[in-house]
């Protein structure tokens, strides 16, 4: 049987945060915090066959910046009496999302007929669809097992709604591919049901473990959707114009797959006929990814999506006038902030 390491050393050099936080109290009991949900997520996902358990372990690779785990923490801290305690339950919950999320990786990964995450091989590319459906639904099944078992249904009925949109959000992408015609409205639509209401839900629901205000709570959800709609913007606009070395991931999938993203709904919104009848027959090749990364830097169409995110992110931010002052709720702000400086 693969040999799962233990405690902190577990996954390290795999988890990166968004942001570090500068101050030592909120610092160690995050990095503490974080720790237990690790310890969690191996111990649910364990099995007694070792061909599941070298996929669990493959997959701890896909645990990136842990974005969903780190604002149900953060959120948590932010809303209890003392600004830094968390309870069992947030552990929980934390550990329940990023279950979630990664399913949706590993599915994703089967339908973009991607072959790299995160620098190494994706589990559709190592083993095959079959398998890596199979994985993710593994995934899901022991999110709700772990939610099941929380004291209160709340939980588990608030993760089940916000993934039903995810599913939609999804669906609703899939139904759009090569589409010419998206317009912004549908396009947000797309990234708020399958990104930005989990992590609004991370944030809401982490402030009602601590019965938080509803006024903060529904706060909290509003920054936490804002974060995840300037996340995605961004994490589009590095599918088409960032570095696989950098990034960690197979790009252009977007591109090829026939989903239009921001920039490139911008410019054929916004440019000249000849520029969309130019755009739309590239879009319509399969190796035109170098020419149509000319034409969005050429008419900027990245400087429009990025300032999007950052009207965004600026939403986000005033969410925060809701929350206590505290460092954890500056560590929220920071999270915020680091949304548009990230590389991958």
């Amino acid at each position: 049987m693969p040999q799962r390491r233990s405690g902190p050393a577990r996954g390290e050099g795999r988890t990166t945060l968004l942001v570090a936080p500068h101050d030592n109290a909120i610092s160690q009991r995050l990095a503490d915090a974080l720790v237990d949900v690790e310890r969690l997520f191996a111990s649910e996902l364990s099995s007694s066959l070792d061909c599941v358990d070298e996929l669990v372990v493959h997959i701890e690779q896909y645990r990136g910046k842990m974005l969903r785990p780190t604002l149900v923490l953060v959120s948590g801290m932010a809303t209890s009496a003392d600004g830094e305690s968390l309870t069992g339950a947030h552990c929980t919950l934390a550990g329940v999302v990023e279950m979630v999320h990664m399913a949706t990786l590993v599915h994703d990964d089967v339908l973009d007929e991607a072959q790299v995450r995160r620098g190494g091989k994706t589990v559709n590319d190592l083993r095959g669809n079959e398998t890596a459906v199979m994985l993710g639904d593994y995934l899901i099944s022991h999110a709700y097992h772990l939610c099941s078992n929380m004291d209160s249904p709340m939980p588990a009925q608030v993760i089940s709604a916000a993934t039903n949109q995810v599913c939609e959000g999804e669906l609703h992408q899939l139904a759009n591919r090569e589409n010419w015609s998206l317009d912004e409205q549908t396009y947000y639509q797309i990234i708020r049901d399958k990104t930005a209401c989990l992590c609004g839900t991370c944030c809401r629901l982490s402030a009602l473990l601590h019965d938080a205000p509803a006024t903060v709570a529904d706060q909290l959800y509003n920054y936490g959707e804002k974060l995840g709609l300037a996340f995605q913007i961004v994490d589009d606009v590095l599918d088409l114009t960032g570095s696989e070395d950098t990034v960690g991931k197979t790009l252009g999938l977007d591109l090829r797959k026939g989903k239009l993203t921001l920039p490139l709904i911008h410019l054929l919104q916004h440019g000249s006929p000849q520029i969309g009848d130019r755009l739309r027959s590239l879009l319509k090749k399969d190796d035109a990814i170098q020419e149509i990364r000319a034409m969005i830097a050429e008419h900027d169409a990245v400087g429009y999506a990025t300032g999007v995110a950052a009207d965004l992110i600026d939403q986000a931010k005033r969410s925060l006038d809701a929350v206590p002052d505290s460092p954890a709720r500056g560590l929220l702000a920071e999270m915020a902030d680091a949304v548009l400086t990230r590389k991958l």
